[in-house]
């Protein structure tokens, strides 16, 4: 296990001087939406967060703290403070490839395309699509994770934005529950799915939910999810841990114990195996941590996407391929 002080101090850098936990340029984090053509203009906004769009930089760095973790060189992880952050932001230009950015970036249209379906009119504003600053909340860093929450809600704020349209369950939390608290400014908060309306007569789908921490035991939203895939058709099979009563994925430990978050994941996807059904999940980490371990996992948007609003489209490659 690697020292917590040395991971926060060194996502905390990144987020003061990037607004984001790799020390990334944003727009090399953020590019899924070119050649989207979204509206700008409104106040209801599509926030991703960036946390679908992090999910290959963070498979790469936990790949490497997963080698070094109880090794001679662990020690020195809590040193990649002192690298300048403009040459963190220049490798990160060359530490993922198009091809393993290309599923995650799919997963955000697929949720375009089915807020398109259903009718609702949102705005997209790259410049104004923050990380959230949740880990630093997860990791116990509230100083760091107010800071950043007071200078991202005040520029939307500033932008005249009202409504936010999330896309996983760690930002939906930061704005709707966190901020209101830590920045004194509260938006109206709906995840996608809230949103999407899509119905089709039953089709033979079967389908496992793993529900994450946030939306199951915290905002308690698992029924949502439920209603849009039994509406478009989709048998839902439960496991005993789901809903309020769900299990962890792993990711919240991956940062300081990539060992422990894999042991978590090979917990989680024995209890969903049980089924016999594919799995879908509602958060890029969940989706990220099972794929890990070879679990037969799609996103959800992806999935309805796929197999529902256009079944007869070429699917793309699957995550993990």
């Amino acid at each position: 296990m690697y020292h917590p002080k040395s991971i926060i101090d060194l996502i905390a850098g990144n987020v003061r001087a990037t607004r984001n936990p790799f020390g990334a340029f944003s727009w090399a984090l953020n590019r899924w939406w070119k050649g989207m053509r979204l509206s700008r203009d409104g106040d209801t906004l599509l926030a991703t967060g960036l946390m679908v769009q992090s999910v290959p930089f963070i498979e790469k760095i936990t790949g490497h703290l997963e080698r070094l973790e109880e090794t001679r060189w662990a020690p020195y992880v809590g040193y990649g403070t002192w690298i300048p952050k403009k040459l963190v932001q220049v490798g990160s230009l060359f530490m993922v490839t198009p091809k393993e950015r290309a599923p995650y970036d799919r997963i955000l249209q697929d949720v375009v395309k089915l807020l398109r379906h259903s009718g609702i009119r949102f705005a997209y504003r790259p410049e104004l699509d923050f990380y959230s600053g949740i880990l630093l909340y997860d990791l116990g860093d509230e100083e760091a994770f107010s800071e950043h929450a007071r200078f991202v809600a005040g520029r939307l704020k500033r932008a005249g934005v009202k409504t936010l349209i999330t896309v996983d369950p760690h930002t939906t939390y930061a704005f709707k529950v966190l901020y209101p608290r830590v920045a004194g400014v509260s938006f109206n908060v709906r995840p996608y799915f809230e949103l999407v309306r899509l119905e089709a007569p039953p089709n033979g789908h079967r389908v496992t939910v793993h529900d994450p921490c946030f939306f199951g035991r915290y905002l308690k939203m698992s029924q949502v999810p439920r209603r849009v895939l039994r509406r478009a058709g989709v048998t839902v099979c439960d496991v005993q841990h789901s809903g309020t009563l769900t299990h962890c994925c792993g990711g919240p430990a991956e940062s300081v114990s990539p060992k422990l978050s894999r042991q978590i994941m090979e917990r989680r996807v024995a209890q969903l195996e049980q089924t016999g059904a594919p799995i879908v999940a509602m958060c890029p980490i969940c989706l990220g941590n099972l794929k890990k371990v070879g679990a037969d996992v799609q996103d959800f948007a992806s999935y309805l996407v796929q197999n529902i609003l256009e079944p007869s489209s070429v699917v793309p490659p699957r995550l993990g391929t």
